[in-house]
């Protein structure tokens, strides 16, 4: 059922939509294309679908009590002849109470269904009902928009109709490089010249809506007809979209959004480059790295202190070699280079994008647009029948309801994240202490994996609870608007979902190896529970395994599989119930029409699904590309399949939305904005705390003697002897290397055991602290300074789109003075034809135009 406010403007982009105001004609002017009425006439602007009346039910309604009278003295009568010791069967009054109000509810449906096609009539809107048609039980209403009610319903929205053409600035830039890039534009832009824009002008007249009843239609949509070869199909992946022709078919909320989508998916096409050339930088000079080649180098004979209690046990150095490789691949001087180039990459994206916007707004004529009309949100508009007056206060329960679910919700977003750490805690232990030797020396990419996965399944899971669950509490609040209801709706599931898909990785980045402690001295959780400790090389190879797989786990089954996958199965458990065989049911499918086949796709639910995906991708490209550089290149593989899997989902999937005119993005800009400048401090703490960038610069500047990395990897190591461990503590096997271990070395920097102030805290700690601290201070403020400088570089407001807005003030202000001289000449001409005559006013010129 809907409940819902529709205007009649809904009716009129859609058929306004398919060309230029100017060269619309009337309805006489020939047949129209797609799905029309039964003259093959008149376009089918808008379908409503009911329920049809099964003719039992029909004929107890329309005679109820008279059948009820005659059935009744009959059973009477006949009772009388029987003996009159029977006494005559009564009916139940509950059964009959009930037959009463869904007689009467039925009759209110058809009343008002009634009334409402009458004042569509009223309005100037032709109907036309189709309830023969293949699916039984449905009937559709037909709705067409004459031209004269197009060019009354035009002036009511202020569209503005094309006056004058005006040659671009540019026009010949703009011609050669559409012939270079002839092959890569659709072919469904009509053969024109591509330097030529209307000067338009904007109606103005009060706006009308019309009610739509809760309960008397069952779903309302109009047609899908065409976009499907040249934008829908992923042989045309190479392609630019048809963004002109998408706004003309959906309206220009879509149209903004998948604009946005090609900027985006275009700018990371540099930044997918510059991060393969970061990893291949890796990959060429993983041979060279001194630190690698002492961790693997053989000779370095250096015995580790136990990654666990009782079941570990001493291990070699060396055996951490191909971590320590790995680790180089992303732990590079090119990832401070590559953060650098990613935060000007983000300010350059949103600056690109606010030019991109304003050129279509000129050109889909939205400059002088405001969002005027206030959409009543559903919510709300219910109140309002039930004459139910909201204030502050009795909203403030399910403001305080909101927030406190919100609060715990999160609190459960690190309960399982904490959950996650107890499981790679206890699963390392179990695995040491296995005595499969596979098992035994794959210990750490078992443990990393399966965590990781695991991760990966609770936040799709999850991602579908705070879904809902931000539904829920944003309908508690009422929102009265619609835009409210969606800013509050965004802002809520935001919240959520980023908390749920960035918690696992803020652990690892910034937490994970912090709170560990030293041999003999360990933190301790949930009782013998001993907080983990990163790699030699450290936690910067975890994180990237751990983003790598939210982020491709995500992408691919989260926001393609889900979406392939989920229609699909619809479709197969639809044809499962059917009786008809496979060929029987495409034959049934060719025989339906439009409109019966646009009944049976889903329900158009919102962009704002699609906007998240693409949210939380951008904040995993660049909250954390120092730790992956290779993000933006599977982000830019991605949305190549995203760009047409969401076009074929609107053409083919769902039902076409009303068209909805909007000049920007909204709160989702707002939301990419403050992800590009959390995304500068949050590499700089990676760099400099995660990374091992900071004490390497330390050790060559500070510490080497000859200023090379050679000692590096000695340097970072600190000494334990193994009689201080605390009891019940000390491996179970302390033989397990050949010999008897006195010395073990950790990662950290603390005194030896043999100073004054045994496992201290050294000099060396507190000086790369401070080295860290100074270069995040000085990267963050570097970063911004030069993002800003971009931001202020470059105009928000291309250079030529700006000199054609002035020069159409211009002509516009030319055009209406030559109006008011011809209408002057007009006058006198008049008054000189007869000046004996009385003066009246002059005649009224129906114009041969809307």
């Amino acid at each position: 059922m809907i409940c819902q406010y529709v205007s009649i403007k809904t009716i009129i982009p859609l058929s306004l939509s398919s060309q230029p105001l100017n060269s619309l004609k009337s309805d006489e002017a020939g047949p129209k294309q797609g799905p029309t009425f039964q003259d093959g006439q008149r376009r089918v602007d808008y379908v409503l679908t009911y329920h049809i009346q099964k003719p039992q039910s029909f004929r107890r309604k329309t005679s109820h009590f008279g059948d009820y009278r005659i059935l009744r003295s009959l059973r009477r009568s006949l009772s009388m002849m029987r003996g009159r010791d029977t006494p005559p069967p009564k009916e139940d009054p509950e059964v009959a109470a009930h037959k009463h109000r869904l007689d009467y509810h039925e009759d209110d449906k058809r009343f008002r269904q009634t009334e409402f096609e009458d004042n569509l009539r009223e309005m100037g809107l032709e109907l036309e009902k189709d309830e023969g048609n293949k699916i039984p039980g449905i009937g559709f209403l037909k709705i067409h928009a004459p031209w004269n009610v197009l060019c009354r319903e035009a002036e009511f929205m202020k569209l503005k109709m094309p006056t004058k053409k005006v040659c671009d600035v540019v026009e010949r830039i703009n011609l050669f490089i559409r012939k270079a890039t002839a092959p890569l534009h659709p072919k469904v832009e009509p053969n024109r010249a591509q330097n030529v824009k209307h000067l338009s002008h904007p109606f103005s007249r009060e706006k009308q809506h019309l009610l739509l009843g809760n309960g008397v239609y069952s779903a309302a949509y109009p047609l899908h007809d065409i976009l499907y070869d040249e934008w829908a199909s992923y042989s045309v992946f190479y392609k630019y979209q048809p963004i002109g022709l998408i706004r003309k078919y959906f309206g220009e909320k879509i149209g903004l959004y998948f604009a946005w989508l090609g900027v985006y998916t275009q700018m990371l096409i540099p930044a997918a480059i510059v991060g393969a050339i970061v990893f291949l930088y890796g990959c060429a000079t993983v041979d060279n790295d001194i630190p690698s080649m002492e961790i693997c180098d053989p000779r370095n004979n250096i015995t580790m202190c136990p990654l666990c209690d009782r079941a570990c046990s001493y291990w070699k150095l060396k055996t951490a070699c191909g971590t320590a490789r790995a680790s180089h691949l992303f732990d590079n001087p090119a990832t401070v280079f590559f953060s650098i180039f990613m935060a000007l990459w983000a300010a350059m994206f949103m600056e690109h994008w606010k030019r991109r916007q304003m050129r279509l707004n000129y050109i889909w004529d939205l400059t002088g647009f405001e969002e005027e009309e206030v959409s009543l949100c559903p919510c709300f508009g219910t109140c309002l029948e039930k004459k139910v007056k909201l204030t502050c206060t009795d909203r403030a329960p399910a403001y305080m309801t909101g927030l406190f679910t919100m609060l715990i919700m999160v609190g459960v977003t690190f309960a399982v994240v904490f959950g996650v750490i107890l499981y790679r805690i206890s699963i390392k232990a179990a695995l040491h202490m296995s005595s499969n030797p596979t098992a035994r020396t794959n210990i750490r990419a078992t443990v990393k994996g399966t965590a990781a996965v695991i991760n990966l399944v609770i936040i799709i899971i999850m991602d579908e609870v705070y879904g809902a669950l931000a539904r829920w509490l944003t309908l508690l609040e009422v929102p009265k608007t619609d835009k409210s209801f969606e800013e509050r709706l965004i802002i809520k599931t935001f919240v959520l979902k980023f908390a749920n898909a960035f918690s696992p990785i803020v652990y690892l980045a910034f937490f994970r190896g912090r709170m560990v402690g030293r041999p003999g001295d360990y933190v301790y959780v949930i009782g013998s529970y001993r907080m983990e400790e990163c790699a030699h090389a450290g936690c910067l190879m975890e994180l990237c395994i751990q983003l790598c797989i939210t982020m491709l786990g995500k992408q691919l089954i989260q926001n393609n599989l889900f979406e392939i996958g989920i229609p699909k199965i619809k479709k197969l458990i639809r044809r499962r119930k059917s009786d008809m065989d496979s060929q029987q049911q495409e034959d049934y499918n060719m025989t339906l029409q439009r409109h019966e086949k646009d009944h049976f796709l889903g329900p158009f639910v919102g962009l704002s699904p699609e906007y998240m995906e693409m949210i939380i991708q951008f904040g995993m490209v660049t909250l954390f590309v120092a730790s992956f550089p290779l993000a933006p290149l599977f982000a830019l593989l991605n949305n190549i399949i995203e760009i047409r899997l969401d076009a074929k989902k609107f053409v083919t999937e769902v039902r076409r939305p009303i068209a909805a005119r909007a000049k920007d993005i909204g709160i989702w800009y707002n939301l990419l904005r403050g992800l590009s400048k959390v995304a500068v401090i949050v590499n700089a703490f990676v760099i400099s705390f995660t990374s091992d960038f900071i004490p390497r610069l330390v050790y060559q500047y500070m510490y080497s003697p000859d200023g090379s990395m050679h000692g590096f990897v000695n340097h970072t190591l600190s000494y334990f002897n193994v009689s201080d461990f605390q009891p019940g503590t000390a491996p179970l096997q302390p033989m397990h290397l050949g010999y008897e271990v006195q010395i073990c070395r950790y990662k950290d920097y603390r005194e030896t055991p043999w100073s004054n102030t045994p496992y201290d805290l050294s000099k060396e700690f507190w000086a790369i602290l401070a080295c860290r601290l100074a270069f995040v201070v000085v990267f963050q403020n570097v970063v911004m300074l030069m993002s800003d400088f971009v931001d202020w570089l470059i105009p928000d407001i291309p250079k030529d789109i700006s000199l054609q807005i002035h020069k159409e003030k211009i002509l516009m202000v030319e055009l209406f003075m030559k109006e008011e001289e011809g209408k002057k000449l007009l006058r006198d001409s008049h008054a000189n034809q007869s000046p004996l005559q009385p003066r009246s006013r002059p005649a009224s010129h129906t114009p041969s135009n809307c």
